[in-house]
């Protein structure tokens, strides 16, 4: 194997592929990236049995090979590289050589031989989103996945995709974020899927830098396949049934009340210094002289009492909610202001845009 190429272009390449490695690898390999030329390309995998990235990009081939790299490494040395042509070639034993024009390095891999084969997805479905609209929906949705493993449904994200919309959804059982996408070409038919959200979370750092207009997905029965341009994301898909969630969206809030992100995101913070003694809980009360109080209960460090301007439509109402739920969905909105509907201290709070219709946060109420 030998190549020249950038160390600018070199430098992206090993950024994409790196985020695919985890820190807790049991097969040395897997914590390598392959680097394999062919043609006239130069090819990037790495992977952690569950997720694998791969990147292609054109460079000066003059002999094809593959060999896996340290990823840390190799990634941490380029990166201190000028950017100026550099040579990639394979030396005696499983040694890279990397060449440039004021140092000469030489780092220990492991055959390409060894390494994981990437799967192929055989597409049961294809279509294609909007790269900006999904890299928004992403943020929106994939923080209320569960982080807790024992029910692996919810530590996934939900893709239903009917004609020309998908939806996204995520939920940990306490609260859920649903985001409706509009398809670049319409698909016959509809199908479901749930895609770990650690994938998610790695397809959102591809999309948030690209330039790519649109986002290609394949699904198969078991696996998915993101395709940003020349990067390929393969993932598993999760086993089992999501919870049939719509069942508890209210279909109507007695009380909805219109707030600044901005003005009740830093009230919010403030209560949430003396909430965080009391399980983060809050109490919220709107009434109709346009102001919400938000409070919480006297803790050990003390407590606070905070208002916040409004415009409210309906009658004066309360509930309890987790402070951090709130915060958390405020935090990834780009928007101004939201609604907040509330019906009663026992029904869920939901949160819509004023602008979008696309969009709905809930949050399970606490029993106080």
């Amino acid at each position: 194997m030998k190549l020249f190429c950038s160390q600018k272009d070199l430098e992206t390449a090993l950024n994409i592929v790196n985020k695919a490695i985890s820190s807790n690898n049991t097969l040395p390999v897997l914590n390598n990236i392959l680097i394999k030329t062919e043609g006239k390309k130069v090819y990037f995998s790495a992977t952690n049995l569950e997720i694998a990235i791969s990147y292609s990009m054109d460079a000066d081939v003059r002999g094809e090979g593959a060999i896996t790299i340290p990823a840390k490494l190799i990634t941490g040395y380029v990166s201190l590289l000028v950017d100026e042509k550099v040579e990639l070639s394979i030396g005696d034993g499983m040694n890279l050589l990397i060449n440039s024009s004021t140092s000469n390095t030489k780092i220990k891999g492991i055959s390409a031989d060894e390494f994981p084969l990437i799967p192929k997805v055989n597409a049961e479905h294809n279509f294609s989103i909007s790269t900006k609209d999904l890299d928004a929906a992403i943020s929106e949705t994939v923080f209320s996945a569960s982080t807790n493993i024992s029910r692996p449904v919810l530590s996934g994200v939900y893709l239903f995709v009917s004609g020309n919309e998908m939806k996204m959804v995520a939920t940990d059982s306490y609260r859920l974020a649903e985001r409706k996408l509009v398809l670049t070409e319409k698909i016959e038919g509809e199908f479901s899927c749930i895609v770990p959200a650690r994938t998610i979370s790695e397809l959102g750092k591809i999309t948030n830098k690209t330039e790519e207009k649109d986002v290609k997905i394949a699904v198969s029965k078991n696996q998915v396949l993101f395709t940003v341009g020349g990067v390929e994301l393969v993932s598993r898909l999760i086993e089992g049934k999501f919870p049939e969630y719509e069942r508890i969206i209210p279909k109507e809030g007695k009380t909805k009340i219109e707030v600044s992100i901005e003005d009740l995101s830093l009230v919010l913070k403030r209560v949430s210094l003396f909430a965080r003694e009391n399980n983060n809980s809050i109490r919220l009360s709107a009434t109709n002289d346009g102001k919400l109080l938000v409070s919480t209960d006297e803790t050990k460090v003390g407590e606070e009492k905070a208002e916040v301007a409004i415009k409210i439509d309906g009658e004066n109402n309360k509930i309890s909610l987790n402070a951090q739920y709130l915060l958390d969905v405020l935090t990834y909105l780009t928007e101004e202001k939201i609604i907040l509907e509330i019906n009663d201290k026992l029904s869920p709070a939901v949160i819509k845009l004023t602008k979008r219709d696309d969009y709905i946060y809930i949050i399970m109420p606490l029993k106080v």
